[in-house]
């Protein structure tokens, strides 16, 4: 049994965010990246589960990719406040096919996690690093 009750806990505590975007799968992954690198976040890791799970296991999975953002300076903040929280680094930028030419862009804050997990402290230097990411986060979603 979760300690917590999943259902309880609003999506905004948790930093989900969402967009749908009219456009094929590979145009909709250049898309995201380029408007990560836009707002200030790097991609230094991106990969296909999708393709690796269909090559592997003969998945038949529709196309399903991730984007691994970072923003270096907020990182190492982060790490000043928090060595746990690497273990949900990077940032991620999940697009995922909803149908051929409509796609599903998914993100939650790993900094609002973190704090909800008790990984990370929370205290007005933590909130500074929620507030910011936020700021960029809610800049992508804009730009998207």
């Amino acid at each position: 049994m979760l300690p917590i009750d999943p259902e309880e806990i609003d999506p905004e505590d948790f930093g989900e965010e969402t967009a749908t975007l009219e456009m094929e799968h590979r145009e909709a992954v250049e898309h995201v990246r380029e408007t990560c690198e836009e707002v200030g976040f790097g991609v230094p890791v991106e990969f296909s589960p999708s393709e690796l799970l269909n090559e592997k296991v003969d998945a038949d999975r529709s196309p399903y990719y991730v984007l691994g953002a970072c923003n270096p300076r907020m990182a190492d903040r982060a790490l000043d406040s928090s060595l746990k929280i690497g273990g949900l680094f990077p940032c991620n930028m999940v697009v995922w096919q909803l149908e051929p030419g409509l796609q599903k862009v998914y993100h939650v804050s790993i900094m609002r996690i973190a704090r909800l997990l008790g990984m990370a402290p929370d205290d007005q230097d933590w909130q500074m690093i929620v507030d910011e990411t936020g700021e960029m986060v809610d800049e992508f979603f804009r730009k998207l």
